[in-house]
């Protein structure tokens, strides 16, 4: 077996570069010299026979593709040596999660509190962001999990569906179609349309329409699904979600009403994703486990 060229003190280094930005911030935050740092990362460089950083004037040190595919790699060879080599108790579990926008006020701050009562001294930090950009730090090794919409996703990624949340049309108490249990989307495409307008969640609504054969009339889009309710409560439009509330007040104390959809509509699949190239952790496992519980349970706990 050939030895490994280099120890976990220099793997240390690179890492800080990596988070700091700066061999500088890294020589700072380790209590080393600059030179140290340096020296470390022209070995890993001349190791790989490729640039692991780019140094830019002003903007310190940016990682190249692919040294944020070896510092991933690192990063998460360093935390498994942790867990391996630490005694019991020393090594507090971590878990970095991605949320999409959308999903995030409704799900992530219960799954947090169970995965802390579940897992006490464990830390989670938590990114909001897009489906294409969670699903790319995901890649990157930057972030462990991402709770995100099955849709648009990048390759390499491996799946847990928690949910299927069927699609839904939201209206204001006084909409001449409030009464009816389920809405037909050609009925629908009538009224103005307040959408969810980011990346994939807008192709996915307007799918709908179209499987529907009807066309919609947009009247304003927007990334919040509380400024939609708001908009649809004082009478700007109807909206669609595909997100179960459970509650029908708006933030300024109006009211909408949510009613079911006509026809086989396909539903919104929220899923975990992981890097399929890395092994997941232990606080990653019982994330998951917790998540599964929960969202295909009571997710209104």
């Amino acid at each position: 077996m050939k030895p490994i060229p280099f120890g976990f003190r220099q793997i240390d280094y690179l890492l800080a570069v990596a988070q700091t930005g700066s061999t500088a911030a890294a020589a700072r935050a380790l209590n080393v010299s600059q030179p140290s740092i340096s020296v470390a990362i022209a070995q890993f460089e001349a190791h790989f026979g490729a640039a692991l950083f780019i140094r830019l004037p002003g903007q310190g040190m940016k990682q190249t593709p692919y040294g944020r595919d070896r510092i991933a790699r690192l990063r998460n060879l360093r935390t498994e040596a942790d867990s391996i080599f630490g005694t019991a108790g020393d090594t507090p579990q971590q878990l970095r999660l991605g949320v999409f926008s959308t999903l995030g006020p409704r799900y992530a701050p219960m799954l947090m509190r169970r995965f802390a009562e579940s897992c006490p001294g464990a830390t989670l930090d938590f990114v909001e962001g897009d489906i294409g950009s969670l699903g790319q730090a995901i890649l990157a090794g930057e972030l462990d999990l991402a709770l995100v919409y099955d849709v648009g996703l990048p390759a390499g990624l491996v799946s847990t569906e928690l949910a299927a949340i069927p699609p839904c049309a939201v209206l204001p108490p006084e909409h001449r179609l409030a009464d009816r249990t389920t809405i037909d989307l050609r009925d629908l495409a009538e009224d103005p349309l307040i959408m969810i307008g980011l990346p994939h969640s807008r192709g996915y609504f307007l799918s709908l329409f179209q499987m529907a054969g009807a066309r919609p009339a947009i009247a304003a889009e927007t990334g919040s699904i509380e400024m939609l309710r708001a908009l649809v409560a004082n009478g700007h439009g109807v909206g669609l979600l595909a997100t179960e509330l459970p509650y029908e007040q708006t933030y300024d104390g109006r009211r909408v009403v949510m009613r079911s959809l006509a026809g086989p509509l396909p539903p919104s699949r929220v899923v975990l994703v992981r890097a399929a190239r890395f092994e997941p952790t232990e606080a990653m496992t019982r994330f998951t486990q917790i998540a599964c519980e929960t969202l295909q349970g009571d997710v209104a706990a």
